[in-house]
């Protein structure tokens, strides 16, 4: 996606949690704040965007958002992340990432592959994605993979 899509899915974003009267955090590892970012760019987002937390370091994860103790880069550790965002940010939905950006493997999982957990804190979906790219793009492809599932996220809460 183009820095205009991205743009474009903050934008819907906003309009859509915006309309709902619904707060959205975020928790990411790989991204290091885009995500956060990206949503505090769009509009009137001081009143949907409850906010995020980078938890680049093991100890951040664990010790601030819950996740348990042991290899980061799981489905289960991004799941933990989301619920401990939304649980730390009393938000309505949230988004969480954490992955191995590249450029070489990490924890065993090949450069490119994120796990991105998503939707209301009680009831979360987790993917595994994989991105080719140099890191900067698989962050990019994250960000905009992560904008897409909280804007699908919300549609699907208006029906």
């Amino acid at each position: 996606m183009t820095t205009e899509e991205t743009t474009d899915l903050g934008e819907r974003i906003a309009d859509l949690a915006s309309s709902a009267g619904t707060t959205i955090a975020v928790a990411e590892s790989l991204t290091s704040g885009a995500i956060a970012s990206a949503l505090g760019a769009s509009p009137q987002a001081g009143d949907w965007f409850a906010g995020g937390v980078v938890a680049y370091s093991e100890h951040v994860k664990f010790d601030v958002l819950g996740v348990t103790p042991g290899p980061v880069i799981t489905a289960s550790s991004a799941e933990q992340m989301a619920a401990g965002v939304g649980r730390l940010l009393s938000a309505d939905f949230v988004a969480a990432v954490t992955g191995a950006g590249g450029p070489g493997a990490q924890e065993g999982r090949e450069a490119g592959t994120v796990f991105l957990a998503h939707g209301r804190p009680d009831a979360l979906q987790v993917e595994e994605l994989h991105f080719d790219g140099d890191p900067e793009e698989v962050v990019h492809a994250t960000v905009d993979a992560a904008l897409d599932a909280l804007a699908h996220d919300l549609e699907e809460a208006r029906r």
